[in-house]
């Protein structure tokens, strides 16, 4: 394991600090972690990916202005089942920072398609990705472009250190956007859910994605297992989904450039 020196461990502190402060939900969430992790590690270009591996889909978030344009995130869904990277996560789910350059070598990523339609026209030759969800259909991570240098062994270290704790969060930024929470951390007015799910559907996906069983949210949101299963059930049904995951990640506010 590469060592984290003091002062960079500080500075991780810092960031998690920061963007904890500022991620009252899943949307703030996203624009504080594109703001902040370049401060750690060098960045042209940071945003929050999901994507969903069966389906062939990416929904982003974070993104600055002018960054990505319809084109760019066509070409990359294009490339999506053969990205090194996602492949590298399908075969084995669990969340772990990784670098392109883990994945395949730069002289075949630079002769290959993926480079030459979506990160050549965008300026970029590195990227690490860190997956704050991952499973075997989806990964959520903030993704790092750059045109160089390589991330160093030092940055991938520092990185991997803060993303368990960026998990942690994005699960609480889950619940508080199930929860109806405002900014100022009250209970804001009901809102329509994605698919039409009601305030208490949108309540049990929140700690559904925060780790709880059944059994927890019952005791949680003071009801029975079953009517908690029966929520679940209502929310596969308008979301058209099958498994609690991807009903989290389904509920997860989405938005595409252009």
């Amino acid at each position: 394991m590469t060592a984290i020196a003091a002062r960079d461990l500080l500075r991780a502190l810092g960031a998690l600090d920061a963007i904890a402060r500022e991620a009252v939900g899943l949307r703030s969430f996203a624009r504080a972690g594109v703001r902040v992790l370049p401060g750690l590690v060098g960045s042209d270009l940071t945003i929050l990916s999901c994507c969903d591996l069966q389906a062939g889909r990416r929904r982003i978030e974070g993104v600055p202005p002018g960054a990505l344009d319809r084109r760019a995130c066509e070409a990359f869904e294009r490339h999506l089942p053969s990205h090194p990277l996602i492949d590298a996560y399908r075969r084995d789910p669990r969340p772990r920072t990784c670098r392109l350059s883990d994945a395949i070598g730069l002289r075949a990523f630079l002769g290959s398609p993926l480079y030459a339609e979506y990160y050549r026209p965008l300026g970029v030759r590195h990227a690490i990705v860190v997956p704050v969800h991952a499973d075997r259909r989806h990964v959520v991570a903030f993704a790092l472009h750059r045109d160089g240098p390589p991330f160093r062994d030092a940055e991938r270290a520092l990185l991997e250190c803060v993303r368990p704790q960026l998990g942690a969060l994005h699960r609480l930024a889950a619940v508080a956007d199930a929860r109806g929470l405002g900014p100022a951390g009250r209970s804001a007015a009901p809102r329509p859910g994605p698919g039409g799910l009601t305030r208490r559907e949108r309540e049990v996906v929140g700690w559904v994605g925060a780790g709880k069983t059944n059994r927890d949210i019952a005791a949680i949101l003071g009801t029975s297992p079953r009517t908690v299963e029966k929520h679940l059930e209502h929310v596969y049904v308008k979301l058209g989904v099958e498994t609690r995951t991807a009903a989290v990640l389904r509920a997860l506010p989405a938005r595409r450039p252009g």
